[in-house]
């Protein structure tokens, strides 16, 4: 069933309604007449004010969507920045660290060396 079908029952159902109701109601047509001023004021009330929140709600957007594309760039810029202080900060330790692991191999080679050396001379024996 497509939404404009069903809205247009539903909108159908309700004037239909609408009309019944006022059709037999109690009250006499003077009474009729005001209580139908009385809904149709606050209905209108309730409509300003949706519209107000609507304008609101689309202000704060406007708003929201201003102050990112002013602050985003900055925080991009500051978190470039940081990181590239941070990498330049870390270079003296990741060099050390990288010596290091080059001493460890180194050692690691010798000790493989030995052991083969051990190896190969007790199987000779």
């Amino acid at each position: 069933m497509k939404a404009s079908t069903f809205l247009l029952g539903l909108a159908t159902g309700v004037l239909g309604s609408a009309v019944a109701v006022l059709l037999t109601t109690p009250q006499s047509g003077k009474e009729l007449r005001s209580s139908i001023k009385a809904i149709k004021k606050n209905a209108n009330d309730q409509v300003q004010d949706l519209k107000q929140q609507v304008t609101n709600i689309k202000n704060s957007v406007s708003t929201i969507k201003s102050e990112v594309k002013e602050t985003l760039p900055i925080f991009v810029e500051d978190t470039k920045a940081s990181v590239a202080e941070w990498k330049e900060e870390t270079a003296p330790i990741r060099q050390q660290l990288q010596q290091e692991i080059s001493a460890l191999q180194s050692s690691v080679e010798e000790i493989q060396q030995q052991i083969s050396h051990f190896q190969n001379s007790k199987v000779k024996k």
